[in-house]
């Protein structure tokens, strides 16, 4: 495509606002197509428009303009036509509102939109809506409080409805071009700008599986590379749990944001406030990061590990995790627990056993399969085998951490009646099936499962209970909570806060007794203190990180029960990372075909820790 061709698509899409800082800007209520070019047709504009425009002027802008459409790089879904998108000048960059209810999407008309200004303040109102991409209007009201200090704005929102309120999204423009970071993460190196970059707080925001999955968010905070010296960011203040998606569309001088939040799935309010969101710029990713977590820090009540209440004397000992793979899915065991006992022994030979922490997995039988009965399994060695791997391991120092899944459910268990109502469904109301792994090998991922919502009262209890009977029964020291982390907005309750419930009741009834999760975000630190892979540098403050159970073992590099199969294992970094606790994956050949390997990782623990 030639330089003067591209010129002209971009004049094509950029419309009336577009080219705002080479005519004056519409008024209020003005009807302007994206097509409606004004200026040379091969001048770019030195500056963005919205750089060009004063603090409260209401422009008329479309889904379409400034954007490549189509897309030059990789996108989403979007509408086959020009949607209204009417939007207010604030501080270098234009403003406009998406609002959808359960039944169809919403745009601000711009007849009925009104800015004040009043020094760093603007409040913009709206009175009325229209949707069919502006053939219809529709009742409703929206609000939105905007306040600058210095070079950051930040901004809410409340609006009302005829319909009950799903999602309301801001749409920002004139963000630079630039790599993104999701999350304060490395940024992505895409092999172009032009690629759409899309990201959802947490767990893919509800979208992390399926036709189009979206790379999940460990908390609500984006970035862009604008220059060598500056990174512009955006992040959700919210001090609730709920999705937020960051979706960053490109054009040709810059790129269109949306910031969406999404309402509790639980409720039908007609009314919601949204609340606020901040936009700054700094000099470094890093100093972006550390400006939110630092909100963080307050909004969740996150405590910082060294003086954690919640962590055991004997976990700030702890350096090497052990990995025990029992039973796969398919029922093939891969250490029963006789020979679990026998390879602690030997490990206990290598390094201190109170510097070891033993990750049960798969001890309950059909890995998932036999979920969520949580029992011991007769084919491993049954109740007096598990009694005596625990008790014998204890007594040679070792700590004992069975695997339990935090929302996982098959429908073909017996108990499957009594916890049903504790189904995972999304605000759309479709049920959630944890139906992603090919569990059986038939090249069909399975169905079978439920994915579980512990913010309803069934599935909680019976989940309390399980752990209350292992730890009353068997005296375990941990409990492993698997995807803990898989946040999902249900209209069956509130997730995180049905969590944290159980967490802090087992805490009351069991104090010594320490819960470790999988897949962290942001809030879930308040109050789980050891984590199962997710982590890195940035949260290393708060919590401890070892390696996932997928990571692959000496020698073939197997997955044991996880479904990945088979993994390269390096044999020149023995798997560790800097960031987690040395780890060591045990399958079914570890103890006996690579014992010389397993006792180079526990050296490097040793070493580590200074034993």
């Amino acid at each position: 495509m030639s330089d003067e061709l591209t010129r002209r698509d971009w004049l094509k899409v950029v419309g009336a606002a577009g080219a705002a800082g080479m005519v004056p800007a519409l008024p209020a209520g003005a009807a302007a197509h994206p097509t409606d070019a004004a200026g040379p047709a091969d001048a770019a504009p030195a500056v963005l428009p919205g750089q060009r425009l004063a603090d409260g002027e209401i422009v008329a802008l479309f889904n379409t303009s400034e954007v490549h459409t189509p897309s030059r790089g990789s996108g989403r879904m979007r509408f086959s036509f020009d949607f209204p998108e009417p939007s207010v000048a604030f501080g270098g960059h234009r403003f406009g509102f998406l609002v959808f209810t359960d039944e169809n999407t919403y745009a601000p008309e711009q007849a009925g939109m009104r800015a004040v200004v009043d020094g760093d303040r603007m409040t913009v109102t709206c009175t009325g809506f229209t949707w069919a991409g502006g053939q219809a209007r529709s009742a409703g009201t929206l609000t939105a409080t905007f306040e600058r200090r210095g070079t950051t704005i930040e901004w809410d929102i409340t609006c009302e409805m005829p319909h009950p309120v799903k999602t309301v999204t801001t749409v920002v423009r004139d963000i630079p071009r630039g790599r993104v970071s999701l999350a304060g993460n490395p940024p992505w190196n895409l092999d172009s700008l032009d690629h759409e970059v899309l990201g959802g707080y947490t767990f893919g925001a509800g979208d992390l599986h399926g036709g189009t999955p979206v790379p999940g968010m460990s908390t609500p905070f984006a970035a862009v590379e604008a220059s060598p010296t500056e990174w512009l960011y955006v992040a959700s203040l919210d001090d609730k749990v709920r999705p937020k998606r960051f979706d960053f569309q490109p054009g040709e001088q810059a790129q269109r944001l949306e910031l969406v939040h999404e309402h509790d799935a639980w409720r039908d309010d007609r009314r919601i406030t949204v609340p606020r969101w901040r936009l700054g710029r700094a000099p470094t990713l890093d100093a972006a990061c550390a400006l939110h977590w630092a909100h963080l820090e307050q909004a969740h009540r996150i405590p910082p590990f060294a003086t954690r209440p919640d962590v055991p004397a004997w976990m700030r000992d702890i350096s090497l995790v052990l990995t025990m793979h029992g039973q796969h899915y398919t029922g093939f065991i891969f250490n029963t627990y006789a020979q679990q006992l026998e390879i602690l022994r030997w490990v206990a030979t290598q390094i201190p056993a109170s510097r070891v922490l033993v990750f049960l997995a798969a001890w309950d039988g059909r890995y998932y399969w036999d979920y969520p009965n949580y029992a011991v399994d007769p084919r491993m060695g049954g109740e007096a085998g598990f009694r005596t791997l625990i008790t014998e391991a204890q007594r040679l120092g070792f700590r004992m951490m069975p695997m339990y899944g935090a929302n996982s459910a098959n429908r073909r268990q017996p108990v499957w009646e009594r916890i049903k109502g504790g189904e995972t469904r999304k605000i759309d109301g479709d049920t959630y099936f944890l139906n992603w792994v090919d569990w059986n090998n038939d090249r069909h991922q399975d169905g079978w499962l439920t994915y579980m919502n512990l913010g309803e009262a069934s599935w909680r209890r019976h989940l309390t209970e399980r752990i209350a009977w292992m730890i009353e029964t068997f005296h375990v020291d941990a409990y492993f909570l698997d995807i803990v982390g898989g946040h999902v907005n249900s209209t069956t309750g509130d997730m995180h806060a049905g969590t944290k419930e159980m967490v802090l009741e087992l805490r009351r009834r069991y104090p010594d007794c320490l819960c470790v999760g999988e897949m962290p975000y942001d809030a879930l630190y308040e109050f789980i203190p050891v984590y199962h892979a997710g982590g890195g540098a940035r949260w290393a403050r708060y919590a401890r990180f070892f390696s996932h159970l997928s990571a692959p073992a000496p020698g073939r590099g197997s997955s044991g029960v996880h479904e990945a199969g088979f993994q390269r294992f390096n044999t020149e970094t023995l798997g560790l990372g800097p960031n987690s606790i040395p780890t060591l994956q045990i399958v079914d050949d570890t103890f006996g075909k690579h014992r010389d390997v397993m006792a180079q990782v526990i050296a490097k623990a040793r070493e580590r820790a200074r034993i």
